[in-house]
């Protein structure tokens, strides 16, 4: 009977759990279809990036975005909105980015769609021309070591999986190559890197991004580090396969400007029945 009446308590708080679990669905189902289809979302990001525009960290556009999200958040009638002091990396992209395979023997010299990676160093005035070697990996500069690496452009070439349903597992299976790329490939001594862009997209629009600069070993100078369009890179990766040797050629401009003084922007709503604990949701304003 003990086993009976034990067996049925706890049939009852499956029950009840379920319940709870579908209750809290519903709720969050509800949430969603109301942020779809009631919301200004679309209509607030459209403003930001079309008539703001670019919004590079540490630029008059950024401080704009802060600005209009302030104003913005002002109209939804929180209990509080406030900036928070904060500083962020300073980065100048420079001139229009130049880059060219030279004098390929199949295709002669040929123009490629480049873009400069944020926070990346520029080549200089003269540009860089050197030798190309194709890695499908971190791991594969690794392997390859100093013997191979030094003195040439390293080429990240892993395209984004198209198989993954969830976009950003693609990007996220992806993107290692651009955020730590350029630094491993210096630690292996590599004069420049380039990445192909982050996206599954066969387009000729170049995709950059942020790559960080703290996997720069001590004392290791820093590369000059673009991204190309997946068009371009399927276009350099054929010309590797054919050709003994490729030169690229790319000129950029870009430089750091030091930490430069921002805010976060921080809207407010006290809890009825816990006001001490927090849901955070949060975005990035910069591009």
């Amino acid at each position: 009977m003990k086993k009976l009446v034990l067996l049925s308590c706890l049939c009852l708080t499956i029950l009840t759990v379920n319940a709870q679990n579908d209750d809290d669905a519903f709720y969050i189902k509800d949430i969603y279809s109301k942020a779809l289809t009631e919301s200004q979302a679309y209509d607030w990001l459209y403003n930001l990036t079309t008539n703001i525009g670019g919004r590079i960290s540490g630029s008059p556009e950024a401080m704009a975005a802060v600005e209009y999200t302030r104003q913005m958040l002002g109209t939804l009638g929180l209990d509080k909105v406030y900036l928070q002091e904060c500083f962020v990396p300073h980065w100048e992209r420079g001139d229009k980015e130049q880059a060219r395979i030279v004098n390929s023997h199949t295709m002669g010299t040929v123009d490629l769609s480049a873009l400069a990676l944020g926070n990346s160093i520029g080549t200089g005035n003269n540009g860089l021309t050197a030798e190309v070697i194709e890695v499908q990996s971190l791991d594969e500069v690794k392997e390859l070591g100093r013997k191979a690496i030094e003195g040439k452009i390293v080429f990240f070439n892993r395209p984004a999986d198209v198989t993954q349903t969830n976009t950003f597992a693609a990007y996220g299976g992806a993107v290692d190559q651009r955020v730590h790329g350029p630094a491993i490939a210096a630690n292996f001594g590599a004069v420049g890197a380039i990445v192909r862009s982050v996206t599954p997209s066969i387009d000729d629009v170049p995709h950059t991004g942020v790559t960080v600069n703290s996997r720069y070993d001590e004392g290791v100078k820093h590369i000059p580090s673009i991204a190309i369009s997946t068009i371009d890179s399927d276009l350099l990766s054929r010309i590797l396969k054919q050709e003994d040797k490729v030169h690229v050629y790319y000129r950029t401009t870009c430089r750091m400007m030091g930490d430069k003084k921002s805010y976060n922007v921080i809207g407010e709503i006290t809890g009825s029945e816990f006001p001490n604990e927090i849901i955070l949701v949060a975005g990035h304003l910069d591009s």
